[in-house]
């Protein structure tokens, strides 16, 4: 299935189950395919403090950093913590409000939109699946490209099974509550290391830790 959006959908992330998962810090919230096919989304992770998993990010982080779809904003404002220079963008309006409230720093918009400090930002994040965004990941990856500084990195956090969809999908509390569908991509190590080739990018390394993947990028 081919993706004929490159760009999220903002009514889906700013609907009801979305933003009320995001206001109580607490699920359960799952993306769904039309066919039945169920994602749970991880917003008591995402709302906590940075897990073992997390930090293994962090520690790779360098320069000033661009969190993109950076949800509540725990990396963000653990990154501030640590002296950086960080930045999330998220396009739901909630999230945004918890990342400032956690001490952070977010603007409400997409990563398509003119950003702050394009081409210069020392590494960039696409954590928590966000390499999904648009169902489009070649587009993203490009993207991704024109914000990072010459010899900056890409952090991507990956599925752990060996896969490269495209998918439909909408946000659902498992109580009736939904959003409206949108486009939204899964892709393995193998997938993004061979699409990150013809978007500029160098593979640096690979990593798991607590049973999540993550793939480092270079430019």
């Amino acid at each position: 299935m081919t993706a004929q959006l490159t760009e999220p959908a903002p009514r889906a992330w700013q609907a009801d189950p979305y933003a009320d998962a995001l206001r109580s810090g607490q699920g359960p919230l799952y993306l769904r395919r039309h066919d039945g096919w169920l994602l749970p989304l991880e917003v008591e992770r995402w709302c906590a403090d940075p897990d073992t998993a997390d930090r293994t990010v962090l520690d790779r982080c360098t320069g000033p950093v661009l969190d993109i779809g950076c949800g509540p904003g725990r990396l963000v404002a653990a990154l501030a913590g640590r002296g950086h220079a960080a930045l999330g963008v998220d396009i739901t309006p909630e999230a945004v409000a918890r990342t400032l409230r956690a001490g952070g720093s977010a603007l409400c918009r997409s990563v398509f939109d003119p950003l702050p400090r394009e081409g210069g930002w020392g590494t960039v994040l696409l954590i928590d699946g966000n390499i999904g965004i648009g169902g489009d990941p070649a587009t993203l990856l490009r993207r991704a490209a024109e914000l990072t500084a010459t010899g900056g990195s890409l952090l991507v956090e990956v599925a752990t099974a060996d896969v490269d969809e495209r998918v439909e999908v909408y946000v659902e509390d498992g109580t009736g509550g939904r959003g409206a569908s949108f486009w939204w991509a899964r892709l393995g190590t193998r997938a993004l290391c061979a699409g990150a080739k013809s978007a500029g990018w160098t593979q640096y390394d690979v990593w798991e830790a607590a049973g999540r993947h993550f793939v480092h990028l270079t430019r």
